[in-house]
């Protein structure tokens, strides 16, 4: 048996083998119990980091008769040179075990931060609305389609204020636009709250132009359904 199929321990484990490889390994580790145990100690320690890895995983069946193996072994008194001849793999094991935790804690610290960044931009957002919903020299348009208001500051930043608006249904999002001449463009998707929903318009809205919001598939359209479900008068 060449000796370098022991070190297909932590990829089979890993599901990173190809068909072959993968179809090789289990051949050998039906009887090769240093194997079976590397597999086994590697099953453990990537379930622990609950990391979910593309690939076909091995049966239930077999997960569990290696497991089996391994505590019944785990119970026989080992020769202090059998723990020698040993040490190799499982300073093997260690490293690959290594290996996986770091390409965990990379994958939930680029998630974090991507969390984080949303959560800025959310806030950023907020303050905004709360500084054009607080400014005294705000122009407040009336709605001519829905119920409730746009606050418009001198600068062109807007906040959109819908009253009673119902729950999107399932597959649908509420979308608003600047509408202005013959092309409307998006100002950004957005979630009904209870109460008065508080949109921010992503951008300025120029004067004479119209606000308004339709509801279009998950993830928003390129231009609106009609007619919109609210719309405020010329700004």
């Amino acid at each position: 048996m060449d000796a370098s199929i022991h070190e297909l321990s932590a990829g089979y484990a890993l599901d990173a083998l190809d068909s072959g490889e993968r179809e090789a390994f289990e051949r050998h580790l039906a009887g090769c119990k240093q194997c079976r145990t590397d597999v086994a100690s590697f099953w453990e320690v990537t379930s622990a980091l609950a990391v979910a890895a593309d690939g076909p995983a091995p049966s239930p069946e077999l997960r569990e008769r290696i497991l089996v193996d391994v505590r019944a072994e785990q119970q026989t008194v080992v020769p202090l040179e059998s723990r020698r001849r040993s040490l190799s793999p499982v300073l093997a094991s260690v490293t690959a075990i290594a290996a996986a935790v770091a390409i965990g804690v990379g994958i939930y610290t680029v998630s974090l931060n991507a969390k984080l960044d949303e959560t800025r931009s959310l806030l950023g957002a907020q303050q905004s609305a709360a500084a054009v919903l607080a400014d005294p020299a705000a122009k407040t348009v009336a709605l001519q389609a829905g119920s409730g208001r746009l606050v418009v500051a001198a600068d062109g930043q807007s906040v959109l204020v819908l009253d009673d608006l119902g729950a999107a249904p399932a597959g649908k999002t509420y979308q608003a636009w600047i509408v202005q001449g013959q092309t409307p463009v998006s100002a950004g998707i957005f979630a009904r709250s209870e109460g008065h929903t508080v949109v921010p318009i992503a951008q300025p809205v120029p004067e004479g132009a119209v606000v308004a919001v339709t509801l279009e598939q998950a993830g928003g359209a390129s231009s609106p359904t009609l007619p919109p479900l609210a719309a405020s008068e010329p700004v």
